[in-house]
């Protein structure tokens, strides 16, 4: 009896983990739809011409390629031409990888500087307006001389682009920033790479951040979003508050059986078992750059907490390499890191959509009030539906009535 229920078990534990396996496969590169969003293809868009501005949202493009011929630059190329003036085009962080751009004569520089002004100069003579957001790694992937590793890229992308206004926050504070793209519309931009960064950052006036303590961001937060509850307001930031992917404690079947491969591709070794030791840390304890992380945990709940009053908020980030929305208490959160590479997210849970594949999110503003999301994507494999958008909806709000001025 002994002998068939050791072979029963590992029998039925092989066959829930070939039909996991099986099930990942069919869904990864597909786009998942909450179910009151199948059709989305039905819905009817205002008029192409009351269309007031247009926010594209490019998350992650520091891999991208220097040759003429990377995928999403082509999709933002066609976008400029779409947008023109009306346009702003949002990058979310990691503009650089693998870690910013560092010294010259250090190993990366080259590779680094190449990068970074084939990115510039997609923007340079754009007539809209372009604004860099700085993450994880253009701080040195967080670790120590990060500071001074943005300071480096921020001072290169300022002046490439003559542009005081290119990266915000300016000097590594933590915002917030404001920006009026139209009437109606706010974007909102702030430096999450500030809570979980390791060694110095800056703080108080020697640093050009205008307070001493971190209490005021959100203090002058609250009273951003009070004074502007009128209007809708785009968030812009580099860490998401929701994620179904890696940085939200979501792995494959594959990370957990070949664990060695998160730190090369090719280390095809089976631990089962012992491999899910790291997913699971990663999940309770988290990387400095996971939710689960105390530092992360402790920003993702003030934020959320002072969000949560609200009704007009679309928070857009990148960090996770896929495109996500979440709605979560009539507020709208968006993940778009996939501008130059890809990785697994998980379907369902809290998402109304999700999709591993290269490509940006882009938000248009409309007379009536409206904001439409669309979702492009380098490849869409649906056969019905030509060009690059996956996915579209109406992102609604709850606005409240303008305050009124009050006179002496």
């Amino acid at each position: 009896m002994l002998t068939y229920f050791l072979l029963i078990l590992p029998t039925l534990a092989m066959v829930y983990l070939v039909f996991s396996y099986w099930q990942e496969r069919q869904y990864r590169r597909k786009p998942f739809f909450k179910l009151a969003d199948i059709g989305w293809r039905k819905s009817t868009l205002p008029p192409a011409d009351d269309l007031v501005h247009s926010v594209a949202l490019i998350g992650d493009p520091g891999a991208l390629a220097t040759d003429g011929t990377d995928p999403v630059m082509q999709l933002v190329e066609q976008w400029k031409q779409e947008a023109g003036a009306q346009g702003t085009a949002v990058l979310l962080g990691d503009i650089v990888y693998p870690v910013g751009l560092p010294p010259e004569g250090s190993a990366n520089y080259t590779t680094s500087l190449l990068r970074l002004n084939t990115l510039l100069d997609t923007f340079k003579s754009y007539e809209g307006r372009s604004i860099f957001l700085s993450g994880n790694h253009d701080w040195n992937k967080g670790r120590k001389g990060g500071y001074q590793q943005m300071l480096r890229q921020e001072e290169h992308v300022v002046n490439y682009l003559q542009d005081e206004q290119a990266y915000l926050p300016r000097n590594g504070c933590p915002g917030p920033v404001t920006i009026q793209l139209a009437e109606g519309l706010l974007l909102l931009i702030i430096n999450t790479q500030w809570w979980v960064q390791r060694g110095e950052k800056p703080l108080g006036g020697e640093f050009g951040c205008g307070y001493k303590h971190i209490d005021e961001f959100f203090h002058q937060l609250k009273t951003v979003l009070r004074q502007n509850r009128h209007q809708r307001i785009i968030v812009a930031a580099h860490h998401p508050l929701f994620s179904n992917a890696l940085h939200g404690g979501k792995f494959t079947l594959k990370q957990h059986i070949f664990p060695l491969t998160a730190a090369h591709k090719r280390f095809y070794i089976p631990l089962p078992i012992f491999g899910s030791l790291y997913p699971f840390y990663r999940q309770l304890f988290g990387a400095y750059e996971d939710m689960s992380h105390g530092k992360y945990r402790r920003m993702r709940k003030r934020l959320l907490r002072i969000f949560h009053r609200h009704s007009n908020l679309i928070y857009a980030a990148g960090h996770d390499h896929n495109l996500q929305h979440f709605e979560v208490r009539q507020n709208h959160y968006i993940v778009s890191g996939s501008a130059s590479k890809t990785a697994f997210v998980k379907k369902g849970g809290k998402a109304t959509f999700t999709l591993e594949e290269l490509g940006i999110v882009v938000l248009n503003y409309y007379k009536n009030g409206e904001i439409w999301m669309e979702v492009r994507a380098v490849n869409n494999t649906n056969a019905q539906e030509k060009g690059p958008v996956v996915f579209r909806k109406e992102l609604r709000s709850v606005l409240q009535p303008e305050p009124v001025q009050q006179t002496r």
